[in-house]
C-alpha cells in the first residue's frame, strides 16, 4: 500500500521510481532536501506485517508492510540510496534532536542554551538516561555513585604505564575502555540495572584513563581521583595535580554539556549498531571511541588549534592566511556541518566562552584570530562555523594539549553513547541495512594454469 498526499508526483511510486531513473537519480542527489526514511523491521516479531514508512519527501511515503513495495525497494536495481546514509532516518530516538535550519539542538525537549546555562553535566547525563532532570536527592545519589566508580583497576593503570608515550591518545582510550571489560564481573550481563551500573563505571573511569595517560607520558605519576566534587572538577584536578578555579571548572562543565549527545552521528550510530547485535557495552563504547578517532568526526578541533598555532607562530594575518588556503583548495577545518544549514548552536555558546577566557587571561589573540577567520569564511564561502572551531581554543585556554581534545569529546559523548545503548536495548532490533551491488556478474572461473 502506497501512502501519498495529493501532492505526491506519479513517479514517486515504487514502479514509477524504478522506471524514471533520471528523476530518481536527481532525488538521490538531493537527499538533504528529500529525506529517505528507512525504518527497520518491516515485519513484527509475530510474523505479521507492520506499517513502517519510507519517506522520500515531506509528502511522499511508502508503506513497508506492502510486500510488493518491499520487494521492489530492496532489489539490487532499486534507486533509493544515499552516500554516507545522508538524509536517511534509520531509527527513532527520544534523546536529542537537531533542527539544522533553525540551528537548534535539544536534549529530551530542553534547548541546549537552557541546559548550558542552568544544568550541570551530571544533571544532563541523568536526563539523557532517565528522561527527566533529577531532583536534588536523585542527583546526590547519582553523583555519589559516579564518584565511587572513578578509580581504575590496577591492571589498567599498569597497561597505561606500559603504553608508548607517543601513542595516539584516542588509541590508548579505545584500548583501555575495551580492557576495562576484563575486570568487570557484569561485563556480559544484559539486565537493565546492570547496564546502568556499567554505564556509570565507564563514564566515571574514562576521565581517569585520560588524565593518567597524559601524566604518565610526561613522566609524572597519575593523580588519584577525588571522592568528592563534580566530574569537571575531578578531571582537571587529576590532569593538572591541583584543584581548578571555579571559572575553569564551570567552563569545562559547560563543554561537557555541549558535547553530551548530538543525534545519530557516526560514533553514536556505531554504538547502536554494535549494541543491536547484543554485544556488551564495553565493546560498543570502544567501537564508538574508534569511530570518533577519525578526523572527519572527532579530530577537527585539534586541527583547528593547529591552524591557530600556525598563524600565531608565523605572525600571519588570519584573513590572508585563510584566503591563501581557500585559493589553494585546502580545507579549513571547523566549518560546515552535515546537518546544520546555519551556525551550530554549540559554536555560538563556545564563541562567547573563548572571548571570556581570553579576557580573563588578558590575551585576546585567540578570540581575535577566530573572529577574523569566521568573518573571512562567511565572506568568502558563506559557510558557518561548527562546534569544533571554538572548542579547540576553549580547551587550549584551559591548559589541555591539542592531541587530548578528542578524548575530551569522548569523555562527554560517553553520556550519549551509553544512553543510546540503553534506548536501543529497550526495544532492540538488529541494525542490518543492505548495500547495492555494483560489481561484475556472470563470471566463470578460469583454471589457475590459464590465468
Amino acid at each position: 500500500m502506497l501512502l501519498c498526499s495529493e501532492k505526491t508526483p506519479a513517479w514517486a511510486g515504487p514502479r514509477g521510481l524504478l522506471q524514471k531513473r533520471s528523476r530518481a537519480d536527481s532525488l538521490n542527489a538531493g537527499l538533504s532536501q528529500h529525506t529517505a526514511c528507512l525504518r527497520p523491521c518491516p515485519f513484527g516479531r509475530d510474523g505479521h506485517a507492520v506499517s513502517i514508512p519510507l519517506r522520500l519527501s515531506p509528502h511522499t511515503f511508502f508503506d513497508m508492510a506492502d510486500q510488493e513495495s518491499v520487494t521492489e525497494l530492496t532489489t539490487d536495481k532499486a534507486s533509493i540510496k544515499a552516500r554516507g546514509l545522508e538524509g536517511v532516518i534509520a531509527l527513532e530516538s527520544e534523546l536529542s534532536s537537531i533542527d539544522g535550519d533553525k540551528g537548534q539542538l535539544i536534549y529530551r525537549g530542553y534547548d541546549i542554551h537552557d541546559l548550558a546555562d542552568h544544568a550541570s553535566f551530571e544533571e544532563v547525563v541523568y536526563l539523557l538516561r532517565h528522561g527527566e532532570l533529577p531532583a536534588q536527592s536523585e542527583l546526590d545519589d547519582f553523583s555519589s555513585h559516579l564518584r565511587s566508580e572513578r578509580a581504575l583497576p590496577a591492571p589498567i593503570l599498569n597497561l597505561l604505564r606500559e603504553t608508548p608515550a607517543d601513542a595516539h591518545p584516542m588509541a590508548v582510550l579505545r584500548t583501555a575502555v575495551s580492557a576495562l571489560a576484563l575486570y568487570d564481573e557484569e561485563a556480559d550481563t544484559m539486565e537493565e540495572a546492570a547496564n546502568h551500573r556499567k554505564a556509570d563505571r565507564i563514564l566515571a573511569q574514562i576521565p581517569t584513563i585520560i588524565a593518567a595517560f597524559d601524566r604518565l607520558r610526561k613522566d609524572k605519576e597519575p593523580v588519584a581521583p577525588l571522592d568528592h566534587g563534580s566530574m569537571a572538577h575531578n578531571f582537571l584536578y587529576m590532569l593538572n595535580g591541583e584543584k581548578p578555579g571555579a571559572a575553569a571548572e564551570d567552563t569545562f562543565d559547560v563543554c561537557l554539556v555541549l558535547h553530551a549527545d548530538h543525534g545519530l552521528n557516526a560514533s553514536t550510530f556505531t554504538s547502536r549498531v554494535i549494541g543491536s547485535t547484543l554485544s556488551d557495552m564495553y565493546s560498543a563504547v570502544s567501537g564508538s571511541v574508534g569511530a570518533l578517532k577519525g578526523r572527519l568526526h572527532g579530530g577537527a578541533n585539534q586541527e583547528v588549534m593547529r591552524m591557530l598555532l600556525d598563524i600565531d607562530a608565523k605572525g600571519a594575518d588570519p584573513t590572508s592566511y585563510i584566503r591563501d588556503r581557500l585559493d589553494a583548495d585546502e580545507r579549513v577545518m571547523g566549518f560546515g556541518h552535515r546537518v546544520y544549514n546555519t551556525m551550530d548552536p554549540r559554536a555560538a555558546i563556545l564563541r562567547t566562552m573563548v572571548k571570556e577566557l581570553s579576557e580573563e587571561a588578558g590575551d585576546m589573540k585567540w578570540y581575535e584570530y577566530t573572529t577574523k577567520i569566521h568573518e573571512t569564511m562567511t565572506e568568502e564561502t558563506g559557510i558557518d562555523p561548527n562546534v569544533d572551531f571554538f572548542s579547540g581554543p576553549t580547551y587550549y585556554q584551559l591548559g589541555l594539549d591539542p592531541d587530548l581534545f578528542t578524548t575530551i569529546f569522548a569523555l562527554s559523548r560517553t553520556a550519549g553513547w551509553t544512553a543510546h545503548l540503553l534506548e536501543q536495548w529497550a526495544d532492540n532490533r538488529l541494525i542490518r541495512p543492505r548495500a547495492q551491488y555494483v560489481g561484475a556478474r556472470d563470471r566463470t572461473v578460469t583454471p589457475i594454469a590459464e590465468r
